[in-house]
C-alpha cells in the first residue's frame, strides 16, 4: 500500500479534518483515505463493463448469439497503425 505525504495543509483544513473524521469516529487519516477515494472513485461513474453487462441483458443477448458474433467476426489480427 502507497505511503502518501501532503505537506503545507493550512491550519484550518487541519482542524476540518479532524472534527469531520471525530464526528464519524475515525481517525484523521482513515477520514483523508475515505474523502480521497470518494473523490478518485465517484459512485456515479460509469464502468464500461457493468455498462456493457446490463445493455446486453436489456437486448437478451445469449452465449448463443454471441457464438454466431464470433462465427462472423474478422479474425486476422490486426495491422499497427503507422505514423
Amino acid at each position: 500500500m502507497a505511503i502518501l505525504t501532503v505537506r503545507n495543509v493550512p491550519d484550518e483544513v487541519d482542524r476540518a479534518l479532524r472534527v469531520r473524521a471525530a464526528m464519524r469516529g475515525r481517525s484523521t487519516a482513515a477520514e483523508v483515505r475515505n474523502i480521497l477515494e470518494i473523490a478518485v472513485n465517484p459512485e456515479q461513474r460509469v464502468r464500461m463493463g457493468d455498462a456493457l453487462a446490463e445493455l446486453g441483458r436489456r437486448l437478451g443477448l445469449t452465449y448463443d448469439d454471441f457464438a454466431a458474433f464470433d462465427q462472423v467476426r474478422d479474425k486476422a489480427s490486426a495491422k499497427p497503425m503507422k505514423f
